[in-house]
């Protein structure tokens, strides 16, 4: 072989390592590959957790934030509030993990419609029409716009209710239920009492203001609870959205009031509520396996409230007493 032949032989041998080392990534002797990032080792570092429940982006309005921090390791005492009244309790047997002015009076807003759906939910017929009255629709700020004369079934006005928690939506259920909104309040109050939330009294089925109207966070905690076990309104708080059909074919999509449901992956449900006197309040609800916590947080700042709950659910699904 000539001495140009062979230096043509040796140059082919050597290209061909370099070719292979174009085609694979080469890792140091002795370093792992990296793990996939949903299987990634958690550590003790603070993470940004968004629920997967939906692929909707929220929309931003003027008290959002971004997620609620939430460590993969929670040690510790439990998380402060700001919050005037707070109460955590396990879903299933009850027992209190934390509280803080649990039984001072404060007004529930719409986090009292928890017990207007669970009594439409124990009424049953939920397949049954219900018609629109014009009494229905007196009822502000916020409202569905059903019209008098509209016909819907029930579970789609429940359903409504306890994702977007229209006001003329309640009045419709609970006349509908009781025949007027003074029947449906005594309802209210004789479910309470049954459930042992003995230091409530509700007016209307809405949770807007009125001289008279009061709950606490213990009761409230009880009526989470009796909520919570009810298979028909566990499937629908859980809901990130739903698409609402009117009766002339319109829809609509209502985002669910409850932000966490798309922050915390373990937040499954409850509800939100608000008016000026009552502050941002907020009934949360988490589950992990073996574990269900309720949260219920009452006058808490447009930013808090998120952060509040977030942080007790966390604390108190990994850290609490049972866990």
């Amino acid at each position: 072989m000539t001495l140009g032949r062979r230096l043509f032989v040796f140059l082919c041998a050597l290209a061909l390592p370099l070719a292979a080392i174009g085609q694979e990534s080469v890792r140091p002797t002795g370093v792992p590959e990296p793990l996939p990032k949903e299987t990634a080792t958690p550590t003790s570092r603070p993470v940004h957790i968004r629920s997967t429940h939906s692929r909707a982006k929220p929309k931003a309005d003027e008290d959002d934030e971004p997620a609620v921090s939430i460590p993969t390791s929670v040690t510790g005492g439990v998380p402060a509030t700001r919050a005037k009244s707070v109460i955590m309790v396990d879903a299933k047997s009850g027992q209190v993990i934390y509280e803080k002015n649990a039984d001072e009076l404060r007004p529930a807003a719409s986090t009292q419609k928890l017990l207007t759906a669970l009594i439409v939910a124990e009424h049953g017929f939920l397949d049954q029409p219900v018609t629109v009255q014009a009494v229905d629709t007196l009822a502000e700020p916020v409202k569905l716009n059903i019209r008098p004369g509209d016909t819907y079934q029930r579970i789609d006005l429940l359903r409504a209710l306890l994702v977007k928690s229209p006001n003329d939506v309640a009045r419709c259920l609970a006349r509908d239920n009781a025949g007027s909104i003074e029947v449906f309040a005594e309802f209210m109050n004789q479910r309470a009492k049954e459930l042992g939330a003995t230091h409530s009294h509700f007016i209307n089925p809405n949770g807007l203001p009125v001289p008279g109207q009061y709950s606490t966070a213990r009761d409230l905690s009880l009526i989470a609870r009796a909520a919570y076990a009810n298979s028909t309104i566990r499937s629908i708080i859980c809901l990130p959205q739903l698409v609402f059909r009117y009766a002339n074919g319109r829809t609509r999509e209502l985002e669910n009031t409850n932000k966490l449901l798309r922050r915390l992956p373990y937040c499954n449900g409850m509800k939100t509520g608000y008016t000026e006197a009552a502050g941002k309040c907020l009934i949360a609800s988490g589950t992990r396996p073996g574990k269900d916590i309720i949260v219920v947080v009452l006058g808490d700042s447009p930013a808090g409230v998120w952060r509040d709950a977030g942080a007790l659910l966390a604390w108190g699904l990994w850290n609490g007493s049972n866990g």
